[in-house]
């Protein structure tokens, strides 16, 4: 069985929500150079592994997609882990293998498979935690082996995060804090440095949104699964849930979802295309939905009818 903890579903909720965020972190995991401009297409994270019995059993990735720049595609797999696992390799592998053979083809009784890019992004990490983890396939044509690296969230520092554009990580940045709960729980003047962590964090989110490196929606995901992960990972700290929420505020303000129309308005304009722009704004209909607002006032963002909303 999968059993996806709350971390998992904020990791797939911005997978699904803000995808273009993970640009930079594949350019950063893989040595990449992608622009940003690149189109990314996510694939159905689920696989059924084939078992020695002749039954089958569910696998649910964490994510599985592809970046296409110009006829180049690379495919990916990127998986999110808490703590150390030591199945994570044997998971990984069938991930990859699964997916090879999903997209394989046959060519004149010849089978060809590509072995999609694999990472996992560890929350926590202990000393011995390695910088990859290595797979070795012996085969009767010789011996393939090649790394699956593995990206340490407390290997960056706050504003490490924001110079290197790594927005996705920004919901796991708590994990870096969680050894000193316990101070920030019962010494008010740690919860203070606390306090002021997190006004650095929200004063440098707000800039990547006025640089426009991030959009609007974009910045109220990250908060959201923020919230999650804090409320998750301090369940038992009442002080440092309440002062952290207040510093990251609260609802979906009108004056967001105006941003998030907007937002959505500009990339459409770069298509220009009428279609691109219907989609752009069915696009932002939905993200302003999950944000929390009604379709009353998505229509008098967007224009849509309330028969095009229902639909969504």
């Amino acid at each position: 069985m999968n059993i996806a903890s709350p971390y998992d579903d904020c990791f797939r909720t911005l997978m699904n929500d803000c995808v273009q965020l993970l640009i930079p972190v594949i350019n950063e995991i893989f040595g990449k150079n992608y622009t940003g401009k690149e189109k990314i297409i996510t694939h159905p994270n689920e696989h059924f592994i084939n078992q020695q019995d002749g039954n089958e059993q569910k696998r649910i990735t964490d994510s599985s997609f592809s970046i296409i720049s110009g006829r180049q595609e690379d495919k990916y797999i990127f998986e999110c882990q808490s703590t150390a696992d030591d199945t994570m390799l044997i998971r990984i592998f069938e991930y990859i293998t699964q997916e090879a053979l999903d997209s394989g083809k046959i060519l004149k009784h010849k089978l060809i498979v590509t072995i999609p890019n694999a990472a996992v992004l560890f929350l926590r990490t202990k000393k011995d935690t390695p910088d990859a983890m290595n797979i070795v396939i012996n085969t009767p044509g010789g011996t393939v082996d090649f790394d699956v690296p593995i990206m340490k969230v407390n290997s960056y520092s706050l504003a490490q995060i924001f110079e290197k554009d790594l927005y996705f990580l920004l919901p796991f940045y708590i994990f870096n804090l969680e050894k000193n709960f316990s101070k920030y729980e019962h010494d008010p003047a740690e919860l203070e440095k606390l306090k002021r962590e997190y006004s650095d964090f929200m004063t440098r989110l707000e800039q990547a949104v006025q640089k426009r490196k991030i959009f609007t929606h974009d910045r109220r995901t990250i908060l959201e699964m923020s919230k999650k992960v804090l409320e998750n990972i301090a369940a038992k700290y009442d002080n440092i849930q309440k002062e952290v929420k207040e510093i990251m505020g609260g609802r979906v303000l009108d004056y967001e979802g105006r941003s998030i129309f907007y937002d959505g308005v500009a990339v459409g304009e770069e298509r220009g295309e009428a279609r691109g722009r219907r989609e752009e704004k069915l696009d932002t209909a939905r993200r302003l939905r999950n944000a929390g607002m009604s379709d009353a006032q998505i229509h008098q963002f967007t224009d849509l009818s309330l028969d095009d909303l229902r639909m969504l």
